[in-house]
């Protein structure tokens, strides 16, 4: 079965002038190349020491005619893959990226997770749409893999491809395995695209990873003061921020949880560099 997307090795059952014709074998007796699932190797790609009865590695796609094509050229991604293309160009029906083949891969619309631009690398899959051609997409967690060898606490690089507002946000660790930021955890100034280091703080029974972009507890402690006393100074020495704020007014303000927060000030207050009230902190 020749499979669109995919690199297949195909026999060479016969040769014409604009190329040869490409089949999973030979045709058995009593079989003609006419009765057989064939595809076209343009002459251009047709390597000169090649004949009849030779194989040879090749991808199939879609020609700029809709018609099923072979190439010898190395795709940048395959079916269900993932991987970092350029844009190409940004029209008004979507934008097209650089993936290795003349003819450049669809990306609709829909399927972008962030606004685009012409130039700009992206982490993007290849699938196969409902009109049964190639196109990829910005929506990776089907297709990024699970089962890493990372372990909890462990530090980790990724690559944020989609939020979920109530569930997090979406991860490429490595681009290739699926983690998520939680809601829970502070993310609101990461946007898709951008590149993060996080720490592992769970390990899923199905190998998908929940991640953090604050240290461990007690290492916390001096960066979070640390942003507390700065935002302290630009306000002019106090915040209305304390024991009875909301967990929502110091996430907003702030990017950290009410523990986080109380942890941080109870810090400086014993360092004796902010007095504390109910609903404001002071600098000393």
């Amino acid at each position: 079965m020749l499979e669109l997307g995919k690199k297949q090795r195909l026999s060479i059952i016969k040769k014409v002038d604009f190329g040869v014709y490409l089949a999973e074998h030979m045709p058995a007796r009593g079989e003609t190349e006419k009765d057989m699932e064939k595809v076209l190797l343009p002459a251009k790609q047709v390597p000169e020491e090649f004949d009849v009865g030779d194989s040879l590695e090749v991808f199939l796609y879609r020609d700029s005619r809709d018609r099923l094509i072979a190439t010898v050229n190395e795709p940048l991604v395959t079916l269900g893959e993932v991987a970092r293309l350029k844009v190409a160009q940004v029209t008004k029906i979507g934008a097209f990226l650089s993936w290795g083949l003349e003819k450049d891969l669809f990306l609709p619309f829909k399927e972008q997770t962030k606004r685009i631009k012409a130039g700009e690398e992206i982490l993007a899959a290849l699938y196969i749409d409902k009109s049964n051609r190639l196109a990829a997409t910005m929506k990776l967690y089907p297709y990024l893999k699970t089962g890493s060898d990372y372990a909890k606490d462990d530090m980790v690089t990724g690559t944020v491809y989609e939020l979920a507002r109530g569930f997090g946000a979406y991860v490429a660790v490595d681009d290739r395995y699926q983690a998520m930021i939680p809601a829970k955890e502070p993310w609101n100034n990461i946007e898709p695209g951008d590149e993060i280091t996080a720490r592992v703080t769970a390990v899923k029974e199905d190998g998908k990873l929940d991640l953090s972009l604050r240290q461990k507890a007690y290492m916390q402690l001096d960066p979070d003061g640390e942003k507390i006393l700065s935002l302290l100074k630009e306000r002019g020495g106090s915040l209305p921020l304390g024991d009875k704020s909301s967990p929502e007014e110091i996430r907003e303000t702030l990017g950290m949880s009410k523990n986080e927060f109380k942890r941080a000030i109870g810090h400086l207050y014993k360092q004796k560099q902010i007095r504390i009230a109910e609903k404001e902190i002071h600098l000393v």
